[in-house]
């Protein structure tokens, strides 16, 4: 539940909010189930109004125009249709006297700021979408290897810590380190973060709780990533028995509806799994610019099979004249 004060701690600093009238309607509560995220917020409207409804110089020249009484008439039919969360003048306007009278009056609150009204309306979109969106936790370590999100899980025991400790020590950033929090922030994007009270840490058995930031420093941890690629740490025979070779179609795992590309590396003695892991990250970098290794190898073979196939066609023919003859 988010609540119009909650909205105002958030945001106020980097808005530069101002409180002008309607504070009793401090816990007003915009719940998710109530809007879509975006439509939580947009320009001065009627057919829209329980969305935070914004105000600029239109809206306040539209008021003008307004005798007093068509005024209170207008906003009144807010309370008709559905009352605003909340209302914001910006454009570094001061909110006019009968709007601040009417706020008070209704606990409506009304807020001021310098910003645009659509630069208003682009970060709270931002802000909501965010605060609303899907997620769930993951069990697992999320690392940036070479600026893609790699999410590693895998029985406990395979070595996940130890091979997030390497890929650090090669020069790549820890993200979160035993419960991932994973949002859907818009319709193909995950975003994958550390719980503030995991914030920095891994462990690794044997030694215990390592704070990644003071021993490797700022560069060695990230706060976010999006979400590119999942690797499963498995068991040798468990790949051999469930697992093809090479696999037709391009793996993949469904993380809160969208398809995120899976990758299965098999631990056994003498594997560099962080190698093996670049590898695929690369590998996975090369596929989202459309460069398929495997579908290209096919197509050679494809190519190679049809001309061998065309140069034993003039032999056969030969034959059957001889034969005919």
């Amino acid at each position: 539940m988010q609540s119009i004060s909650t909205l105002y701690n958030d945001v106020a600093e980097r808005l530069e909010l101002t409180w002008c009238a309607g504070k009793d309607g401090a816990f007003r509560i915009l719940a998710k189930s109530r809007v879509a995220s975006a439509d939580l917020v947009g320009h001065l409207n009627l057919i829209h109004s329980a969305r935070i409804q914004i105000i600029g110089k239109a809206e306040l020249v539209y008021f003008d125009w307004l005798t007093p009484e068509r005024r209170f008439e207008y906003l009144n039919d807010f309370l008709v249709y559905g009352e605003p969360p909340a209302i914001i003048v910006g454009d570094s306007l001061t909110p006019p006297d009968f709007m601040v009278s009417w706020c008070n009056e209704h606990a409506i609150p009304l807020f001021a700021s310098p910003e645009s009204s659509a630069d208003l309306i682009d970060y709270l979109r931002v802000y909501f979408n965010r605060q609303f969106a899907e997620q769930t936790t993951r069990h697992g370590v999320l690392m940036d290897v070479l600026g893609v999100g790699v999410l590693i899980f895998g029985e406990s025991g395979l070595g996940k810590s130890e091979l997030a400790l390497e890929l650090i020590s090669r020069g790549h950033g820890l993200v979160a380190d035993d419960a991932v929090e994973l949002l859907r922030t818009a319709p193909d994007y995950i975003e994958g973060r550390c719980p503030p009270l995991l914030q920095n840490l891994l462990e690794v058995r044997g030694i215990g709780l390592l704070d990644i930031k003071m021993i490797f420093g700022e560069t060695a941890v990230r706060r976010k990533i999006k979400l590119r690629l999942i690797v499963q740490l498995v068991r040798r025979a468990e790949l051999e028995n469930h697992y093809e070779r090479l696999p037709s179609q391009a793996l993949t795992e469904e993380v809160l509806g969208v398809d995120i590309r899976k990758v299965v590396l098999p631990v056994a003695a003498g594997r560099n799994l962080a190698v093996l892991l670049e590898a695929a990250v690369r590998n996975t970098v090369l596929q989202l610019r459309g460069i398929d290794t495997l579908k290209d190898f096919m197509e050679r073979q494809r190519q190679a099979m049809e001309e061998q196939s065309q140069q034993s066609l003039p032999l056969d023919h030969t034959n059957n004249q001889q034969g005919n003859i």
